[in-house]
């Protein structure tokens, strides 16, 4: 059949139209297939270990892969520590770097991707984690990250509100006197009290989100709703397994910031993949 160039009024109408089945398309993976979240099973720490273990064989099986996909996350971690130095904002760097682990796992979604293909067909390469780019999968995990980022940008001010009401509001003369502020003085220590207090809040609030919803995203087409409900689930009935894997990612993330940063090369696939493997073990497959 002969096609015609059109007029303006068509493409107008082809536009409004392949906008509406865009946003349709949004809509349903927001939505989800699933109306309610599935049965989660009762976790040990022999599940830990399993997942830690098989976590560590996808990293040692795709290391060239992880490794080239997580990159960016060491030399943003480098990029925000200069730029804390040179607006004169030192206090908030240790916030920054604790920062980084409300915003794992959205960064992992590829491993997820990458450990579940290998799971499924005994191979995957790096490929695999950009198959997640597709509208079903694409959308909600870029809606249950712009929640962790606003939770991040959250802890960054209560962070700064902090610093102000102990050691500041003026900026410190130096990286010496500020340690010895922190260290040796009573606004220092109240400082790092609440900091940490505050930060447990906060990352505590993420891990029971986040740790099933993101693979479980992946998994199947749940929603975000039905997937941070499995979460929350599996956290609650799972509280001391829970409480254990989340105290393990922060110290295992903090050790991954030093030195600047570069540790979260290993780190963070590390943790990735086997925070799916938790994932399987915490909810049952589909039948």
């Amino acid at each position: 059949m002969t096609r015609t160039i059109g007029n303006p009024l068509s493409w107008m109408a082809d536009a409004a139209f392949g906008a509406g089945r865009h946003a349709g398309a949004a809509t349903d993976a927001l939505r989800g297939t699933v109306s309610a979240p599935p049965q989660v099973r009762r976790l040990t720490l022999e599940d830990l270990k399993s997942a830690l273990r098989k976590g560590l064989d996808d990293f040692t099986s795709l290391r060239s892969d992880v490794i080239f996909l997580i990159a960016i996350y060491p030399i943003l971690g480098i990029a925000l520590s200069l730029v804390a130095f040179h607006m004169a904002r030192l206090p908030m760097l240790f916030p920054l770097a604790a920062g980084f682990t409300l915003l794992g796992p959205m960064v992992a979604t590829g491993l997820y991707e990458m450990s579940r293909q290998r799971e499924a067909t005994g191979q995957a390469g790096w490929g695999a984690a950009f198959s997640v780019m597709t509208a079903p999968v694409i959308v909600p995990v870029l809606v249950l990250g712009m929640v962790l980022m606003g939770i991040f940008i959250a802890w960054m001010f209560a962070a700064s509100v902090i610093y102000n009401a102990t050691l500041g509001p003026q900026p410190p003369a130096s990286v010496g006197g500020f340690l010895g502020d922190v260290l040796t003085t009573a606004p220092g220590w109240t400082m790092m009290v609440l900091g940490v207090g505050v930060g447990f809040v906060f990352a505590g609030a993420v891990l029971v989100l986040s740790m099933i919803s993101f693979p479980m995203l992946i998994d199947r087409r749940a929603g975000v709703t039905v997937a941070v409900l499995t979460s929350v689930k599996v956290a609650r009935e799972n509280p001391r397994i829970v409480a254990i894997w989340g105290l393990l990612v922060a110290v295992v993330m903090v050790l991954g910031t030093l030195p600047a940063f570069l540790g979260l090369v290993i780190v963070l696939p590390v943790l990735g993949h086997a925070t799916w493997h938790l994932y399987r073990a915490a909810v049952p497959g589909e039948a």
